[in-house]
């Protein structure tokens, strides 16, 4: 039976092979600096497309890791996580982002295809609900309220039908296309089905700073982004608090992500290298270089570190890499 998570024989073996170019690991916060003395300089090209929440994050691992390996040119696409999957089964890049984990069909499909893989994980994220900043009446929302918007049946189109003395609004409403794992993240966690959403919403494919200034042209808009594109925002638009099972208001921040507080709408992100891929031993050190320091990259580039379990887990992948 294919797991998602495990190497075949073969894989195993490739693995072995492809870490005799590379030093032990690195401590998580360790500074870029030069190779170590005596260590080759790699060269060769590492390809990744996938997620447009991911990428900003693999952008700066990317920089970080081009100043101590000059010789590696690290590509960073962007087709959204569902684009960058079909991609990546066709044998056509060596790593996938991904802002949610892979499907089952898709799995199949690398599978299909002789393409074999591992998950690791290099950040955290919340999805943020935003609206205009000068919505002053929206400032805490039930998931239920939340789906009022956004379900494919029968959504509300007015805030005076979201909650009884919200004002009478007309709800313009903002995403992204449905490649992005944003999307299939949102619309299962809050209409229950990936997919499942209202048809009328502004399609913004891929470019989550499309919504940002949709929600900054109407006082009644709304939009579903990655909180770090929130926070890049500034004051220009709000972040609502979500309402968790204890009835708790809680705005999407790195401390409530982290604690599981922010829910449901706090994520892991990912990164899935294949097998032919890690033969190439700048693919390989890239990977190495971008888990043991994801606290520093992710600090960079607005994302959430990995906590403590998650890092583990991350680690433990890695070094059976290696």
């Amino acid at each position: 039976m294919f797991n998602k998570y495990s190497k075949t024989g073969a894989f195993a073996a490739t693995l072995a092979a492809a870490a005799l170019v590379l030093s032990a690991c690195a401590g998580a916060d360790a500074p870029a600096e030069e190779p170590p003395a005596g260590e080759e300089l790699l060269s060769g090209a590492v390809i990744i497309d996938g997620s447009s929440t991911v990428a900003p994050n693999t952008e700066v691992a990317a920089e970080l890791f081009e100043e101590i390996q000059p010789n590696v040119q690290v590509s960073v696409g962007v087709s959204g996580t569902g684009g960058g999957f079909e991609k990546f089964c066709n044998g056509e890049t060596d790593i996938s982002e991904a802002s949610r984990q892979i499907k089952d069909d898709e799995a199949e499909r690398c599978e299909a295809n002789g393409i074999d893989f591992v998950e690791l994980g290099v950040a955290n994220d919340g999805l943020a609900v935003v609206v205009n900043a000068d919505n002053d009446w929206a400032t805490c929302l039930t998931v239920d309220e939340i789906s009022s918007m956004w379900r494919p049946e029968n959504p509300v189109t007015n805030w005076a039908d979201v909650r009884a003395g919200f004002p009478s609004q007309e709800i313009i409403l903002y995403g992204p296309g449905t490649d992005s794992g944003t999307f299939d993240f949102f619309t299962s966690e809050i209409n229950g089905e990936s997919g499942a959403i209202n048809a009328a919403y502004n399609d913004i494919g891929e470019d989550d700073n499309a919504a940002v200034l949709g929600v900054q042209g109407g006082l009644g808009n709304s939009a579903f982004i990655p909180l770090s594109f929130v926070e890049a925002a500034g004051d220009s638009i709000r972040a609502i608090e979500v309402a968790n099972d204890n009835g708790d208001c809680v705005a999407p921040s790195l401390d409530t992500v982290l604690t599981g507080e922010y829910s449901p709408l706090g994520r892991q992100l990912y990164v899935y290298p294949s097998a032919d891929a890690l033969q190439k031993p700048q693919v390989l050190a890239f990977l190495e270089f971008y888990v043991t320091n994801q606290a520093r990259i992710a600090e960079t580039a607005g994302f959430i570190p990995l906590n403590a379990d998650q890092e583990a887990e991350a680690l433990q992948r890695l070094q059976s890499l290696l």
